[in-house]
């Protein structure tokens, strides 16, 4: 970003480009402002206090506990059963019979890591496995490596918490 603002810094005291000039004043507007910002900022000693809001997944559904493999490179780009293409940098789920958009939270029961991705695409379709897994969610789930793991997929849903600060 810093090249790019000097890249239209220069190109403005040239008088070459009215976008250049407008990108410039427009970062010098969000520099100045945010500094004025900064120094109002008050102590909030005896005040009410601020509310943080979280998110967590509520189980919506039965937990099923089984083998999950993860998709092969090959697979990148190919149309999935809902429509969509395949991207291994997504947080597709394959799963035979979950509805598409099922948010599903994934655990690795191997080592207690625990992910979530949504439901895209059917399947898989070798026996004895439950799911198939994007590989951006098998590296969360740590099962790179082996290629397959033995997790609990329990379908959630999202709730968001409101939690007052102490």
């Amino acid at each position: 970003m810093p090249d790019r603002l000097a890249e239209d810094l220069r190109k403005v005291r040239g008088g070459r480009s009215r976008k250049a000039t407008l990108r410039v004043v427009a970062s010098c507007a969000v520099l100045g402002f945010s500094s004025l910002t900064m120094g109002c900022a008050q102590s909030a000693e005896g005040g009410p206090q601020p509310v943080a809001s979280a998110t967590v997944d509520r189980p919506v559904g039965e937990p099923q506990v089984g083998t999950a493999s993860y998709y092969a490179r090959h697979f990148t780009g190919r149309r999935m059963a809902s429509g969509g293409r395949f991207d291994p940098h997504s947080d597709t789920i394959a799963h035979r019979t979950l509805p598409f958009g099922t948010v599903v939270r994934v655990t690795n029961l191997n080592n207690g890591l625990s992910t979530t991705g949504t439901v895209q695409d059917r399947g898989p379709w070798t026996r004895g496995r439950i799911v198939d897994l994007s590989p951006r969610i098998a590296r969360n789930l740590n099962m790179i490596q082996s290629g397959l793991a033995q997790v609990e997929v329990v379908p959630v849903e999202r709730v968001e918490v409101a939690e007052a600060a102490d």
